[in-house]
């Protein structure tokens, strides 16, 4: 009942944001096409995330992502969330800032989900990738929780870099509920997703 009741706030949440927000063009962001997750409308930044773009400029930059994304780069995104996933020891925020929720790069005594989100999007980025593919999203796991990843957008699908797994997946094969991710067009403003997972009949 719980997570019922969760899910549904969350949604009444994105609803509510939606009815004032600007609602975006689904063809032209590409959102809704096969593979990929729909974008609907704009939305809060999650809790915690308010000041990201102060706090890291790269975090939101834009870009371009007409060059291909290939085999080479596709190889490179699963080692960095390998050794990512490896390298950083998990540590909630609570314990680390005294604080429910701060997005940031990941300490030397290491962070949580949105922190190993933020340090692969700095290391890919830094491989030469194109920030407007790599999307910080919020989610519910498959037991309901909140989390965070990171969306790597290719020319046909969303892949999901996840710190609980070193496989990267389509979006739509890691059972999550994706709640809502960064504007591709415009990586400064979060749009609502609400797609997958638990919310099976809205997927596009």
């Amino acid at each position: 009942m719980r997570l019922v009741k969760a899910i549904a706030a969350t949604a009444l949440a994105f609803v509510c944001a939606a009815s004032s927000a600007l609602a975006l063009d689904a063809t032209r962001s590409g959102g809704g096409a096969a593979g990929l997750l729909p974008l609907r409308a704009v939305v809060s930044a999650p809790g915690g995330a308010a000041d990201l773009c102060a706090k890291y400029s790269w975090a939101c930059a834009a870009g371009t992502s007409a060059a291909s994304f290939g085999a080479d780069q596709m190889e490179m995104a699963v080692r960095i969330n390998r050794a990512a996933n490896a390298r950083i020891r998990p540590v909630a925020d609570l314990v680390q800032y005294h604080a429910a929720e701060n997005w940031a790069m990941p300490t030397a005594r290491g962070g949580d989900c949105e922190d190993y989100a933020l340090y692969k999007k700095a290391k890919l980025i830094e491989a030469g990738v194109s920030p407007d593919r790599l999307l910080l999203a919020t989610v519910l796991d498959r037991k309901g929780d909140s989390h965070a990843v990171l969306v790597l957008r290719t020319d046909t699908a969303d892949l999901v870099l996840d710190n609980l797994r070193g496989a990267v997946k389509p979006w739509d094969e890691t059972g999550y509920t994706f709640l809502r991710m960064q504007d591709p067009r415009n990586p400064a403003r979060w749009v609502a997703t609400m797609a997958g997972g638990m919310l099976p009949g809205v997927s596009s």
